[in-house]
């Protein structure tokens, strides 16, 4: 059975997080034009990534945490994750100290982003995870690599992954996306049913 790698944002999670975390802390306009942007491409990931977190980072980390812990996610992709668990992963541009515990649910490994904490807060980033790394990591111990996501900062590890699958489950993928992958869906059952194909 392949590995699977799986984004977090918008592929298991049923809305973005940044955009959660800034609408519940009044933030909503500068965070969500960054994100539409990094999302079609327009900026490039690591710097809005640097960006967002610079905004977002005031907040108390407790209180992210507690709000990312019951983000909803797809059930089908959920159900597909747990119960393959030894098989999935997840590489997530998002900080360790915000979706520790939404990941945990899921029971499955993940790498993250780091940041270093100051009272309660993020200090600084200490680690912006890249993704395509993580593919090269698992196929430079034989694996066979299926990756599956969305947004601009997926498209490198697509392009290195053996099978790529562009998610549309809760927008449209980027362009940079598109041009990689070598699937397309638009529903969790037409997505489960492309894994379960490649198991």
């Amino acid at each position: 059975m392949p590995k699977f790698i799986f984004d977090l944002d918008g592929t298991i999670t049923a809305v973005e997080t940044l955009p959660l975390i800034a609408r519940h802390f009044g933030v909503e306009a500068e965070i969500e034009a960054l994100t539409q942007e990094t999302i079609r491409g327009n900026i490039p990931f690591m710097e809005s990534f640097i960006r967002r977190v610079h905004i977002l980072g005031k907040l108390p980390v407790a209180e992210v945490s507690a709000l990312l812990a019951t983000v909803p996610t797809y059930p089908l992709v959920t159900q597909f994750i747990q119960s393959h668990r030894e098989h999935c992963v997840i590489a997530t541009g998002n900080l360790f100290c915000w979706v520790e515990a939404l990941v945990h649910r899921l029971g499955c490994p993940c790498f993250y982003s780091q940041a270093a904490l100051e009272h309660g807060v993020v200090g600084q980033l200490t680690h912006i995870v890249r993704k395509e790394e993580v593919v090269q990591a698992f196929q430079a111990q034989g694996e066979q690599v299926v990756f599956i996501g969305d947004g601009n900062n997926d498209a490198e590890a697509m392009r290195l992954a053996h099978v790529s699958i562009a998610s549309g489950l809760t927008h449209w993928p980027s362009p940079s996306v598109l041009a990689v992958a070598d699937y397309l869906v638009f529903s969790e059952e037409a997505l489960c049913r492309q894994l379960t194909q490649l198991c």
